[in-house]
């Protein structure tokens, strides 16, 4: 799990929107959404303040330490336990003996009758002496079972607690074991080793050593770009190592693999996974909505008034970060900013100059948003995205998130939000 997963897994477990968490917190609802998005992460107060709050170390919010999983019962302990529950309660609730109750009730008879015979006052001291009597076997049971039953609780924490530090190692030595088993190398390494941002392909330095080598074996090289294969005979060196380099499309997942080819047998070994390298080879994008498109209301004619707004962006001015030397970055050649209903173009918004209003902005593009009426069902999200364009004429997504959705005739934050894993073209309806 990512630190953004664990911090919204927690915050469920409490049963917290990110408003509420961000009040815990003093900060905004966005912010809670971008750790748990993991589009950034929380500064150290905050870390400190979430790992009080969730009663968690700091270590495991961060994914560097594990947290013993809740202690669960098996179906006998908790028969045994509800046993002990039922016996407590039915004692809580003892009432005199049947002999008591009459003794009681004859005595509480004769004082309403009238009666004028000589009072006596052992009956009354024999009945308070049996209420007390009831009254501390009452607490007596109940101290006894209050120990047993913590005891037994105890004893199902230990024993449930040695049985999963135990059942995990075995579990990972036999995962460890099985990767090993299954595991076709005895060695292995890939490295990035260029990109042509111009044609959009990255080239890629392969090596693998067969675990188990045979005499004749070959080994093919394999680069799934998401949409394309390529293959590449691998050249065998003399210590029975196979290497290569090849050249494959850039995208945002990339999956390198080896073949390894005996007679008729061939047998797969995925070596390595490349994420994100499309989108790191752009100059860094990054819209903020100032917008108040937020808690606009469904008006009398059915439809939502959206009022002026507008959308900065810093990335134009943005030093460019390299990611990667590698795989350098490029130049921005545009950008637009458009507003989207359920990821489909609504409309372009215009460039336009700083408004007086706005102080502090310092080098950012504003776009304008014109006020409009649009025609919403409930559930249907709004979202505002800037599309980039590189010098070579390639284009990307950058979404500004939150995206917005209509919730009992509101715009307001989703709860969960989805914009995040959007970025291409596709995803915009913009292909």
């Amino acid at each position: 799990m990512t630190t953004g997963q664990r911090i919204a897994a927690k915050r469920k477990e409490r049963e917290l929107s990110q408003e509420s968490l961000g009040a815990e917190l003093g900060v905004s609802r966005q912010t809670v959404y971008k750790w748990e998005s993991d589009t950034s992460l929380p500064e150290i107060e905050k870390l400190v303040a979430l790992s009080r709050l969730f009663q968690v170390p700091v270590g495991w919010l961060l994914g560097v330490e594990e947290v013993p999983e809740a202690t669960e019962f098996s179906e006998d302990q908790l028969k045994l336990l509800e046993e002990l529950l039922g016996r407590y309660q039915r004692a809580e609730q003892a009432e005199l003996s049947q002999g008591q109750r009459a003794q009681v009730e004859a005595l509480v008879g004769e004082r309403l009758s009238g009666s004028q015979r000589p009072r006596r006052r052992w009956p009354w001291a024999l009945a308070a002496l049996a209420v007390v009597w009831a009254g501390w076997s009452v607490f007596s049971r109940l101290d006894r079972m209050d120990g047993q039953y913590n005891s037994l609780a105890n004893s199902v924490n230990n024993v449930s607690h040695s049985v999963n530090v135990q059942v995990g190692a075995i579990a990972s030595r036999v995962e460890e074991i099985l990767k090993a088993q299954n595991d076709l190398t005895a060695d292995y390494a890939t490295q990035l080793v260029s990109a042509d941002l111009a044609e959009n392909t990255v080239r890629f330095s392969l090596r693998a050593v067969p675990k188990t080598y045979t005499p004749g074996m070959s080994v093919v090289f394999l680069a799934d770009s998401g949409g394309e294969v390529r293959e590449m005979e691998a050249a065998e060196e003399e210590n029975g190592t196979f290497t290569g380099e090849m050249v494959c499309p850039l995208t945002d997942s990339i999956t390198l693999s080896a073949v390894f080819v005996t007679g008729n047998t061939r047998q797969t070994q995925l070596l390595d996974q490349y994420q994100g390298l499309y989108q790191d080879s752009f100059p860094q994008v990054e819209p903020m909505d100032l917008s108040s498109v937020m808690y606009s209301k469904r008006g009398k004619n059915g439809r939502f008034a959206l009022p002026e707004g507008y959308i900065t962006v810093g990335g134009e001015r943005a030093s460019v970060p390299v990611v990667n030397e590698a795989l350098g970055v490029s130049r921005l050649r545009e950008v637009r900013v458009g507003l989207f209903h359920n990821f489909k173009l609504v409309t372009w918004l215009e460039p336009c100059e700083k408004p007086d209003s706005f102080e502090g902005f310092t080098g950012e593009a504003f776009y304008r948003l014109d006020p409009m009426e649009l025609d919403l069902a409930e559930g249907d999200d709004l979202a505002f995205a800037a599309v980039v364009t590189d010098e070579y004429g390639r284009r990307w997504v950058s979404p500004s998130i939150p995206e917005y959705q209509v919730q009992d005739g509101e715009i307001l934050w989703p709860e969960e939000s989805v914009v995040y894993q959007k970025n291409t073209l596709a995803d915009w309806g913009l292909e």
